[in-house]
C-alpha cells in the first residue's frame, strides 16, 4: 500500500509539472497561431501546414520506434537492470540514427516528387514552398535522433525537464513571431526557417539534460544484434499501427489538398491546433500514468495494471469533457474570438475532430497495455488495418462527390469500430474484464457526457444568441461536466481522496 501512495503521489506530481507545461505553451500556440495566421494569409498558412505534412508522412518509421523504445527503457527501468538498460539506449540510438538517414532519403526522392507532380500549390510560392519542405526535412532528422531522450526523460518520470524548458521554447517562439512581423524577407521562408532553429535549440538541451542526469543516455557504439533484432520486430508491428495514424492525418490533409486547395488545409490546420492542445490536457495525465502501467506489467501486478487502466480512461474523458464540451457548443463565438478571419469550414471540421479525440484518448491506456506486453503483432496488425481503412474510403467518398468534411465523419466512424474491437484483443492479453470495463468506463462515461449536456443545450436552446450568451453557455459547460464527473463519473473512493487532495492544497 505503502509503494501504492508512492506511485499515485508521484503520479500526481508529474501531471502538475505537465499541466504546467501544456498552459504555457498552450497559451503561447494560440497567440502565435493568431498572429501567424494573420502575417502568412489563408494560403500561405496552408501552404505551411500540407508542405510540412509530405515529410510527417515518414513519421510513422520514427512513431513506431519511439513508442517501442519507451516501452523498454521503462520496462528495464521497472525491473532495475541497469546494464540492460544502457544497451536498449544505445541500441534504440543506432536504430533512429538509421531511421534519420532513411526518412532523409525517402524524403529527398520520394517526396520531392509528390511535392513537384501531386500537390495544388500556386506557381508564385512554389519556391517558399520548398524552402519550408526541405526545413522540415531537417528539422525531421534531428527529432528522429533526439527521441530516445525523451523517451529516457518519460521512463524515469522527471516530468519537470519538459516544463523547465518549455519556458525557454515559448520565449523563442514569442522571439519568431516578433520577428516575422518586423522582417523583410518572405515571410512563409522566415518562419519556417525560424521554427527549425528553435527545434534544433531545444532537442540539443534536452539531449544536454539526459546525459547530466541519466547514465544510461550516453551513447557509445555498441552493436546487440539479439536486442536490435527484437526492438525492431517489436516497433515493426508498431510501424503498421503508425502507418494508419499518418494515413488518417496527413493522408487526409493531402488529400484534402488534392481536391479542395491549400485554402481548405488552412481550415484543416486551424482545427487541427485546438485538437492538439486539447489534447495536451489527456496526453499530460497519461504520460504521467503510463510509466506505472508498464512497470506494474513488469513486476506482474496485474490487479493494480487494471486499476490504472480505469482510471486512466475515465478521468482522461472527464477532463476532456471540460474542455471540448464549450467548445463543441460555442465553436463559432471561440474561433471567432481567437482569429480575425476563421476559414471556411473550420468549425465543423474542429467539432467532429474533437469527438475523434475523445475516442482515442479514451483507448490509449488499452494500447499502452498492449505495449507493455511486448506482444503487439495481433493487435497493430487488426486495429492498424482498421484505421488504415481511413484513408482508401475517404478516397471514395471524395471521388464520389463528398464535401470536405466527409473525410472527417469517415474518420469518427472507423475510430469508433477499432475501439471496440481493441477491448476484445486486449482482454486475454491482460486479463481484462470487458464487463468491468464497459461498466466502469464506457457506461460512466456514456451517462456523464450525456447528463452534461443537458443544461448547456437547454441555454442554447431558450436564450438569445449573444456575446453574453456565449459566455454564459461556456462557463455552465465546464461547470456541468465537473460537478456531474465528480457525482455521476467517479467511484466513492476516487471522490474522498479528490476532497483530501483539495483540503491538502488550501
Amino acid at each position: 500500500m505503502a509503494e501504492v501512495a508512492v506511485n499515485n503521489k508521484r503520479i500526481a506530481k508529474n501531471t502538475l509539472m505537465l499541466y504546467f507545461r501544456m498552459f504555457l505553451t498552450m497559451a503561447v500556440t494560440f497567440y502565435t497561431s493568431r498572429v501567424v495566421l494573420h502575417t502568412l494569409g489563408e494560403v500561405d498558412y496552408g501552404i505551411y501546414n500540407v508542405v510540412g505534412g509530405i515529410v510527417a508522412m515518414f513519421g510513422f518509421l520514427n512513431a513506431a520506434m519511439s513508442s517501442g523504445t519507451q516501452r523498454y527503457l521503462t520496462y528495464e527501468l521497472g525491473r532495475n537492470d541497469t546494464d540492460r538498460l544502457k544497451r536498449v539506449f544505445v541500441t534504440s540510438m543506432n536504430i533512429h540514427i538509421l531511421i534519420a538517414l532513411v526518412v532523409f532519403i525517402l524524403a529527398e526522392t520520394v517526396g520531392l516528387w509528390f511535392l513537384y507532380n501531386k500537390m495544388t500549390i500556386p506557381d508564385e510560392r512554389f519556391t517558399a514552398a520548398m524552402w519550408v519542405y526541405q526545413c522540415s526535412v531537417l528539422s525531421a532528422a534531428v527529432m528522429f535522433v533526439s527521441v530516445p531522450y525523451n523517451a529516457a526523460i518519460i521512463a524515469h518520470e522527471k516530468m519537470s525537464a519538459f516544463a523547465y524548458i518549455s519556458v525557454l521554447e515559448v520565449v523563442l517562439k514569442l522571439l519568431i513571431v516578433y520577428l516575422l512581423l518586423i522582417g523583410d524577407a518572405d515571410k512563409l521562408v522566415l518562419y519556417a526557417v525560424m521554427m527549425l532553429g528553435v527545434q534544433v535549440a531545444i532537442r540539443f538541451i534536452y539531449n544536454i539534460y539526459c546525459k547530466r542526469h541519466f547514465e544510461e543516455a550516453e551513447y557509445s557504439f555498441l552493436f546487440d544484434r539479439t536486442l536490435f533484432n527484437e526492438m525492431l520486430s517489436f516497433s515493426g508491428w508498431n510501424m503498421w499501427g503508425n502507418l494508419a495514424s499518418v494515413a488518417f492525418t496527413q493522408g487526409l490533409n493531402i488529400l484534402l489538398n488534392i481536391f479542395f486547395g491549400p485554402a481548405v488545409n488552412a481550415a484543416r490546420g486551424i482545427a487541427v491546433q485546438v485538437q492538439q492542445a486539447v489534447s495536451q490536457f489527456s496526453l499530460n495525465f497519461q504520460t504521467a500514468i503510463n510509466p506505472q502501467i508498464t512497470k506494474s506489467y513488469a513486476i506482474r501486478d496485474l490487479t493494480y495494471m487494471h486499476s490504472l487502466v480505469f482510471r486512466s480512461s475515465r478521468f482522461t474523458f472527464f477532463l476532456l469533457l471540460c474542455i471540448c464540451l464549450p467548445v463543441f457548443l460555442e465553436t463559432d463565438f471561440l474561433l471567432g474570438l481567437w482569429l480575425k478571419e476563421v476559414p471556411e469550414h473550420t468549425a465543423v471540421f474542429l467539432r467532429i475532430i474533437l469527438c475523434v479525440t475523445i475516442i482515442d484518448a479514451v483507448a490509449n491506456p488499452l494500447m499502452i497495455s498492449a505495449q507493455a506486453t511486448g506482444k503487439v503483432k495481433l493487435y497493430q496488425t487488426v486495429v492498424g488495418g482498421i484505421l488504415l481503412l481511413i484513408l482508401p474510403v475517404s478516397y471514395v467518398v471524395l471521388k464520389s462527390g463528398g464535401n470536405p468534411q466527409s473525410v472527417f465523419i469517415v474518420h469518427l466512424v472507423v475510430c469508433v469500430v477499432a475501439f471496440t474491437v481493441r477491448l476484445f484483443i486486449i482482454r486475454p492479453m491482460i486479463g481484462l474484464q470487458i464487463g468491468g470495463y464497459f461498466k466502469d468506463v464506457i457506461l460512466r462515461c456514456l451517462l456523464v457526457g450525456v447528463a452534461a449536456f443537458i443544461v448547456p443545450m437547454l441555454l442554447e436552446y431558450f436564450l438569445e444568441d449573444t456575446v453574453w450568451t456565449s459566455v454564459l453557455i461556456c462557463a455552465v459547460s465546464v461547470i456541468s461536466a465537473g460537478v456531474i464527473s465528480f457525482c455521476m463519473g467517479m467511484t466513492s473512493g476516487e471522490r474522498k481522496v479528490l476532497l483530501r487532495r483539495l483540503k491538502m492544497v488550501k
